[in-house]
């Protein structure tokens, strides 16, 4: 799925275009430089890509949804 991912401080959030939900990132599983899997406030759970260095944000991103925390 495209989510559009933002960074204002140290806080991550993403917002889903489809859904039209912007959610806070509460933790991230990091995996490389930058990416795997990052936790929302409402449960969901994203997957990014590992990448070797930071993006430059805010940037539209595939993210796979692994669960909805349900």
């Amino acid at each position: 799925m495209k989510v559009t991912l933002n960074k204002k401080g140290d806080v991550y959030s993403v917002y889903v275009p489809k859904k039209d939900m912007e959610q806070i990132v509460v933790s991230i599983e990091q995996k490389g430089a930058w990416g795997g899997e990052f936790t929302l406030a409402n449960g969901w759970v994203l997957e990014f890509e590992t990448l070797d260095e930071v993006p430059a944000l805010p940037k539209t991103m595939e993210a796979k949804l692994l669960t909805r925390g349900e």
